[in-house]
C-alpha cells in the first residue's frame, strides 16, 4: 500500500506522490514565539514528526521546513511591558520551544526560518502583488485584493461574497473592500520596523509564511500542514497571495490539518485560559507519556486531553517497557543500527497517518513478545517492537531509565495506588481488573504478596 493522505483542498483521501521523488518538500506552521507553548499546539509538531519519519523512510530523504514567527503584534506587547528589544522575547521563548519540543521526541525540522531574515523576500513577494494588479498600497499599508483573486475561499469552502457580507461596517478607511488583507503595515517609532517602498514597517503575519516557503521549498510544495484553526484566515490567504505572486501555479499540492485538543469541555486556547504549558507537563509527567497522548487519537479528530489520559498512557508505557526489561538479554538480529519497520505499523501509518491503530499494533507486538517462548521468536519480535517504536518516537529509551524516572516517594506513591486500585477491584469482584493490575506491577518488577495484614510489595 502506497502513502495515503487526506486532502484538505480536496476533502478526500489521495495517494501522495511528490513533485520530486528524491526530494519531499514539507512546511509546518510554526510557533509565534512570545510565550510558552501550551500542549494544544505541540500537537501538530509531534503528529507531522511522524509524518516526517514516514517520508525519510519512503523517499530517503525530505526538505522539512518549520518557521519561526519573530515578529508580531503579541510580541511587540510583551516587549514593550518588559521594556526589552523583540529579539530578548523571541530568542528566549524559540530556544524554550525548541527544548520543549525535543522533550517531546520532535525531530528538528531540516529547515527554521525566521521571518525577521526574510524581510527582503517579504517586500519582493509584495512588489510582485502590487505589480500584478493582486495588491495596493494606501496610506503606508500593503494590501492584498480578495477580489483579484476568483478562487478565494476554495480551502476553507467559504464564499467570498459571505465573507464580505458578513464583515463588520467599521472597515479601515484604506481598505478597498472589507476582505481585504494586510500584507504590509506602519510602525511607529516605538515598534520594530524595516524600511520598504511603503514606509517603515512590518510584515503582516500571512505573507511571512508565504514568502518562506518560496524562499526554502520552492513555488510549489508538496505537503502544507498545521492546525485546523489556521485554515482560515491564515491557509486560505497563503494561498491567494502564493498564487498570485506566482502566475497561477499550485502552492501546495497537498493540505493536512490537525484537530484541536480539547481541556475541560472546551478548545484549548490562551484567550479561553484553559491552557497547560508543555514547560510545566514535562517537568511533572514523563514527556514519552505526553507524546504517546497525543499520537492516541486520529490526528484529523478533536483530543479530549485529560490527567486521566496521561495516567493511562504511562500504564501502557509501563507495560512496553516492562515487556523490553523482560526481554533485555534477547539479542536482537540484524543490527538495531537499521531496524525493520513492522508491516502492520507501516500500513497503518500508509492509511493516513493511523496513530490510534499503530500503537494498537504496537500492544500486540508487545503481547505477543511476552508470550513467545523460543529465542527465536523473542529475538523477532524484540525487534519488530523497537522498530514499530522508532516509527513512532516511542520506546528509544533503555527500560531502566524508564522505570528509574520515579524510583522516590513518587513511584513508590503511584504503585501503591495501583495496589489500591486492586483492592478495590477485588472487593467488588471485578477479579479480571485485579489481575490487569498485579500482571502490569508484575512487568515493572514488582512482586506482591497478599497478608492478613494487607498487601505488601517490594521490587524484584
Amino acid at each position: 500500500m502506497s502513502l495515503q493522505l487526506f486532502n484538505s483542498l480536496t476533502r478526500r483521501v489521495e495517494p501522495f506522490v511528490p513533485l520530486d521523488p528524491a526530494r519531499p518538500t514539507m512546511y509546518v506552521c510554526g510557533p509565534t514565539v512570545y510565550n510558552y507553548a501550551h500542549i494544544g499546539n505541540a500537537r501538530g509538531p509531534v503528529v507531522f514528526d511522524v509524518l516526517a519519519r514516514v517520508l525519510r523512510r519512503r523517499f530517503g530523504d525530505l526538505a522539512y521546513a518549520r518557521n519561526i514567527t519573530d515578529v508580531d503584534d503579541k510580541i511587540n506587547t510583551a516587549a514593550r511591558e518588559q521594556g526589552v528589544p523583540i529579539s530578548t522575547i523571541t530568542d528566549r521563548f524559540a530556544a524554550i520551544y525548541r527544548e520543549d519540543m525535543a522533550a517531546l521526541g520532535v525531530q528538528p525540522p531540516d529547515l527554521e526560518p525566521e521571518a525577521t531574515r526574510h524581510i527582503g523576500q517579504i517586500i519582493a513577494m509584495i512588489e510582485r502583488l502590487i505589480e500584478a494588479g493582486h495588491a495596493y498600497a494606501a496610506q503606508g499599508h500593503a494590501l492584498f485584493s480578495v477580489a483579484s483573486f476568483s478562487q478565494y475561499g476554495k480551502l476553507s469552502r467559504r464564499d467570498p461574497e459571505e465573507l464580505l457580507a458578513g464583515a463588520r461596517v467599521d472597515v479601515a478607511p484604506y481598505k478597498r473592500d472589507a476582505g481585504d488583507f494586510v500584507l504590509w503595515k506602519p510602525s511607529t517609532d516605538d515598534l520594530p520596523g524595516w524600511d520598504s517602498p511603503w514606509g517603515r514597517g512590518r510584515p503582516g503575519w500571512h505573507i511571512e509564511c508565504s514568502a518562506m516557503a518560496a524562499a526554502h521549498l520552492g513555488e510549489t510544495i508538496d505537503i502544507h500542514a498545521g492546525g485546523v484553526d489556521l485554515q482560515f484566515p491564515h491557509h486560505e490567504n497563503e494561498i491567494a497571495q502564493s498564487e498570485c505572486a506566482h502566475g497561477g501555479k499550485p502552492f501546495a499540492r497537498v493540505w493536512m490539518h490537525n484537530g484541536m485538543l480539547n481541556f475541560g469541555g472546551a478548545k484549548m486556547a490562551k484567550s479561553v485560559g484553559n491552557i497547560q504549558r508543555v514547560h510545566e507537563l514535562i517537568k511533572e509527567n514523563p514527556p514519552e507519556a505526553l507524546r504517546y497522548a497525543l499520537l492516541s487519537a486520529h490526528y484529523r479528530q478533536p483530543l479530549d486531553w485529560s490527567d486521566g489520559l496521561i495516567e493511562q498512557c504511562v500504564r501502557t508505557l509501563d507495560r512496553l517497557y516492562g515487556t523490553l526489561r523482560d526481554l533485555a538479554d534477547v539479542v536482537v538480529a540484524p543490527d538495531f543500527a537499521h531496524p525493520v519497520i513492522p508491516a502492520g505499523i507501516e500500513a497503518a501509518l500508509d492509511d493516513d497517518l493511523n496513530t490510534p491503530q499503530a500503537l494498537a499494533e504496537i500492544s500486540r507486538i508487545a503481547a505477543d513478545a511476552r508470550k513467545a517462548e523460543s529465542i527465536a521468536d523473542k529475538a523477532r519480535l524484540k525487534g519488530e517492537l523497537l522498530g514499530a517504536g522508532l516509527a513512532l518516537g516511542l520506546l528509544q529509551q533503555e527500560a531502566a531509565a524508564w522505570f528509574g524516572r520515579g524510583a522516590s516517594g513518587d513511584d513508590d506513591s503511584r504503585i501503591q495506588t495501583l495496589i489500591d486500585e486492586r483492592v478495590a477491584a477485588k472487593k467488588a469482584r471485578d477479579f479480571a481488573r485485579a489481575d490487569a493490575i498485579r500482571d502490569q506491577l508484575a512487568g515493572e518488577g514488582i512482586l506482591l504478596e497478599d497478608t492478613p495484614q494487607g498487601v505488601r510489595w517490594k521490587r524484584g
